[in-house]
């Protein structure tokens, strides 16, 4: 844990490790099963809010009911704040921006998420250029809102960046879990009880 009360917990999730259990039983270790083995007495379902499998970095844990109501309405109401370091597979001149683009789940291609102008929900990302490493970028990400794959999209799409992230699987050119160079690395938010 980064962060630890009687409340809560900040963990920091490693990239290639579910937050939730799959479907199949080769999927069950996961961060919430690893922090029910380590915190027995903690009630309720633990997660507020997840990262995908591929996406290192931050997430906050509630250890009791009423912290996990009143976070998960903060996380709803967009009154949290998160950034992410990115590297981009590619080089990225612009120095900063904001991203807007409509997108929705492709049901054909699961769980792939396509532009969609007529019946996607829109993502928003503010970015920021850190620095051109080689043939790479670092890139601040600050997303407004929290939809699916909403920075590895706005990343690879021609009408975001046009760059996907270093070793992402579905949008780029990894090839396996635990490759992707996204790391959720501030996370703020009101403590539920204090």
């Amino acid at each position: 844990a980064v962060y630890e009360d009687e409340h809560l917990l900040v963990v920091s999730k490693p990239s290639g490790l579910l937050t939730v259990p799959g479907r199949s039983a080769s999927l069950q270790d996961c961060a919430v099963s690893r922090l029910r083995a380590r915190y027995p007495d903690a009630t309720g379902p633990l997660v507020v809010h997840r990262l995908d499998m591929d996406t290192s970095g931050l997430m906050v844990v509630a250890l009791g009911a009423e912290a996990h109501r009143n976070l998960s309405r903060q996380f709803h109401e967009r009154e949290t704040q998160k950034k992410y370091i990115a590297l981009l597979d590619g080089v990225w001149c612009q120095e900063s921006g904001v991203i807007d683009l409509p997108f929705r789940l492709d049901v054909d291609n699961r769980p792939i998420q396509i532009y969609d102008e007529i019946h996607g929900k829109m993502g928003i990302t503010h970015w920021q250029k850190l620095a051109i490493e080689g043939q790479f970028t670092r890139i601040e990400f600050t997303p407004i809102t929290g939809r699916t794959h909403q920075l590895r999209l706005h990343a690879y799409h021609e009408k975001g960046l046009g760059i996907p992230i270093v070793g992402d699987p579905f949008y780029g050119r990894g090839t396996g879990p635990g490759q992707m160079k996204l790391h959720a690395c501030e996370l703020a938010f009101t403590h539920p009880m204090t």
